[in-house]
């Protein structure tokens, strides 16, 4: 349920717009046309803003400055991430009227509504903030508890969201919704290994990689060898029993969210599949889930999910 990384499109004259579409390339469906309209509204909003400061965090912003002088900066102050991510911050602060004035960035103004409309508090909004500043300073992960406690921040409130935007959230459900998130966020980091080396960050375990003799040297390769293979293959296995620890959230509820949430958790394993089909070698680049495969797989969720009354 947290947006992926990297993806970028032509310059558009409108960024909000231009944020927006890039939906369309998740692992999963974001807000299918098969949902209620006002929840379809709350969730683009919601991943207008996550989708934004991912961009932010990453330096994936269209170019030529338009969304530092939304928030208030000089257009050349977008390649400034921390000062782009203070900015971001201060607006969020004006959709919860904490600070004065209206917000100023499009996809801000748009989510204030959806605040309103479903008391959501700021937490979440502002720990997908800190994860961003926190990729700002922290390259490398020594073990897996502390890609865990990232992941807390960069993928787990963006599934809080969703269900308080659909009115269903009980500490079960966030249980179990935060392992989904997480292992969404660390098949999106297998998938991405080449590109986030390009950013110089790992996302792999230092304490993994050591185990099975991975360098990042190794990592680097233009075709994995067998070391980074094993190792991809046993992160892959962790995200996939996280995905199958939260899978009784789907059977947990009801109608057209069952859908949706079995659309997230399908979208994982699909993308896992993706991994698993080449050979857990992801140095040529991001291995991709097929429409095929995603619907196979969402189909199987929906017919498996335990269901509870």
């Amino acid at each position: 349920m947290t947006p992926g990384r990297g993806i970028r499109h032509p310059a558009d004259a409108d960024p909000a717009r231009a944020t927006l579409r890039k939906a369309a390339a998740e692992n999963f469906p974001v807000a299918p046309a098969f949902l209620p309209r006002a929840w379809r509204d709350g969730l683009m909003a919601v991943y207008g803003f996550a989708r934004l400061v991912d961009d932010i965090g990453d330096g994936d912003l269209a170019p030529g400055g338009r969304d530092a002088a939304l928030l208030g900066l000089d257009p050349g102050q977008a390649e400034d991430r921390p000062a782009m991510l203070d900015a971001l911050e201060a607006d969020l602060r004006r959709v919860f009227g904490s600070a004065a004035g209206e917000p100023r960035h499009p996809l801000l103004r748009a989510l204030r509504p959806v605040v309103r409309e479903h008391a959501l508090t700021p937490e979440p909004f502002l720990g997908l903030i800190e994860a961003n500043r926190q990729d700002q300073r922290v390259s490398r992960y020594e073990t897996y508890g502390d890609l865990l406690a990232y992941c807390e921040l960069s993928a787990n409130p963006v599934g809080r969201l969703v269900l308080s935007l659909t009115g269903t959230s009980t500490p079960e459900r966030v249980r179990h919704s935060d392992a989904i998130c997480t292992a969404l966020q660390i098949a999106e980091h297998l998938q991405d290994v080449t590109e986030d080396l390009g950013r110089d960050r790992i996302y792999l375990p230092a304490q993994d990689m050591r185990r099975f003799h991975v360098t990042e040297d190794a990592l680097r390769a233009p075709v994995a060898s067998a070391s980074v293979r094993s190792l991809v293959a046993y992160e892959s296995e962790r995200a996939r029993h996280l995905l199958n620890e939260g899978t009784p959230l789907v059977g947990s509820v009801h109608g057209r969210l069952r859908m949706l949430l079995a659309g997230f958790v399908g979208g994982g394993r699909a993308a896992l599949n993706a991994v698993a089909a080449a050979g857990f070698d992801v140095a040529p680049g991001p291995p991709k889930p097929t429409k095929s495969g995603l619907l196979r797989e969402v189909a199987a969720v929906l017919r498996t999910a335990p269901r509870k009354r």
